[in-house]
């Protein structure tokens, strides 16, 4: 009958609808009943679309992202942080140390020199370490962040927190807000793409909470590449459902859906799960292209390292990351270090082998990356950013070849294009690299710089979730952008 309702139709008609009535009476009389014609026709002027690409609050320097995730907690001290002190007063302890900062209260030892020899860098002149011959010579274009600090000393609420502003998991990741207020540029790819260690070392702690989009719609979670074999599952579509019979199984769900839509426009989770349907339809044609390094010319593939045994998996994401930014992708986040101690950057022992090991694994391709971005003149539209989850402890942890264990209370990141000054250093630590002392930068100030750069305004990028306008940088929190270090 054309007349018949569903259950749950009929539930909310017969069961909700005199008590609105007398609702919106009781309302009237004390002038507290809005005009809906205007939420109307709000309603009306948004895109159907969850991925329709959005202004931005004001100009954007930056129209990409892409992140390199060094995880497992680099150490500032031994990369971007030169501390001549610490050669200084190598194996003297460390006056009031807490020996619970770390995670190994029983392994702390004294104050420990770098393993590394550190030279001038640039016209800037920057302190680097030797693991980073390559990166070394793009210093002119970084700007450096030595204040960092966070809230937590074990790996994942530390990851947690960087990805989402959030020590604990259900939270949207930076990557699902900026799709979430830009929307996409790219019709046929993800507009949030995520690539992980692909060595056997499994995917970061957290796993694939790092770049869920939590509480928004789903649509603008990361999308897994898998590190091996096709990155996307069924990306070819299967035998029947060739040539125009998918399309129009699609078109029938779309219109059966819409239907639905129509009836309770708030029902955005299945407007994002129409577009995921068409997206993947989409992909089908565009992504086999778009993963094909085989196309790139010899010398470009050279200079990311494809022909070095040494780097050639995050040769290959550098790569895929330089010709999803081209294509359109919003977001790209690539994770160096798997799940577990030696298997990441998290040095607890041998910090030279450990650091010097993922260095030549990630230096060669990071600086190809930037000069290839540059030379297509992608650089001043992409933003890129290196950095971990937290910082490592300038004392040594005992036990077989010296490491060191986890710091929350400074940890260094790099950022370059995309509206970066170049050749600059923001903020101190102590003359150890023990705390942040110096125009201390919290998380939710990273986050809010990379909204900026994005052309997004994080107090205004809001959603509302369990009756409260949820951000990024939470709405407790006054994130502040680092405005010293944007051109």
């Amino acid at each position: 009958m054309s007349n018949s309702c569903s259950r749950r139709e009929l539930l909310a008609k017969a069961g909700n609808g005199l008590g609105l009535l007398g609702l919106a009476s009781l309302l009237r009389q004390e002038n507290l009943l809005a005009d809906l014609s205007s939420v109307a026709l709000a309603k009306e002027d948004e895109p159907r679309d969850p991925l329709a690409p959005r202004p931005p609050h004001f100009k954007a320097r930056a129209k990409a992202a892409i992140w390199i995730f060094v995880n497992g907690g680099p150490s500032h001290v031994d990369t971007w942080d030169f501390k001549p002190e610490l050669e200084k007063r190598d194996g003297q302890d460390l006056p009031g140390f807490n020996k619970f900062t770390g995670f190994f209260a029983n392994e702390v030892g004294g104050l420990m020199k770098s393993p590394f020899k550190f030279t001038p860098r640039g016209q800037c002149g920057k302190m680097v370490s030797e693991i980073f011959p390559n990166l070394g010579t793009h210093v002119d274009k970084m700007a450096f962040i030595h204040s960092g600090w966070t809230e937590s000393n074990n790996h994942s609420p530390a990851l947690f927190m960087m990805n989402s502003g959030e020590t604990r998991m259900g939270y949207p990741c930076v990557g699902s807000w900026v799709t979430y207020g830009l929307g996409s540029e790219s019709r046929n790819l993800p507009s949030f793409v995520v690539m992980s260690d692909p060595l056997g070392r499994g995917l970061p702690k957290g796993s694939a909470q790092n770049w869920g989009a939590g509480f928004l719609p789903s649509v603008y979670q990361g999308t897994y590449l898998k590190p091996a074999g096709v990155p996307i599952d069924n990306m070819a579509p299967p035998a029947e459902l060739a040539g125009e019979r998918q399309r129009r199984q699609l078109d029938l769900l779309r219109s059966l859906n819409g239907q639905n839509i129509e009836s309770s426009p708030a029902e955005k989770e299945l407007a994002a799960r129409i577009e995921s349907f068409e997206l993947a339809y989409r992909m089908q044609a565009a992504a086999p292209e778009a993963f094909d390094l085989a196309k790139e010319p010899d010398h470009i593939q050279k200079q990311y390292g494809l022909d070095n045994k040494k780097c050639v998996h995050f040769a290959r994401q550098c790569l895929i990351a330089r010709r999803m930014v081209e294509r359109g992708v919003r977001f790209v986040q690539i994770y160096s270090g798997g799940m577990e101690n030696q298997l990441s950057w998290d040095g607890h022992k041998d910090i030279e082998g450990n650091h010097r090991g993922f260095a030549e694994e990630t230096d060669q391709p990071i600086a190809a990356l930037l000069s290839d971005l540059e030379q297509r003149g992608l650089l001043q539209d992409t933003l890129v950013i290196w950095g971990g989850e937290f910082g490592r402890l300038p004392i040594a942890q005992k036990g077989g070849k010296p490491g060191r264990d986890h710091n929350p209370h400074a940890f260094t990141t790099w950022m370059a294009g995309g509206g970066v000054k170049g050749g600059v250093s923001y903020g101190a630590t102590d003359e150890v690299g023990f705390k942040a002392v110096e125009n201390r930068v919290s998380v939710h100030d990273l986050h809010a710089t990379i909204l900026h750069l994005m052309g997004l305004d994080d107090k205004k990028l809001t959603f509302r979730h369990n009756s409260l306008e949820q951000r990024l940088t939470t709405i407790t929190v006054d994130a502040k952008v680092i405005k010293e270090i944007l051109l």
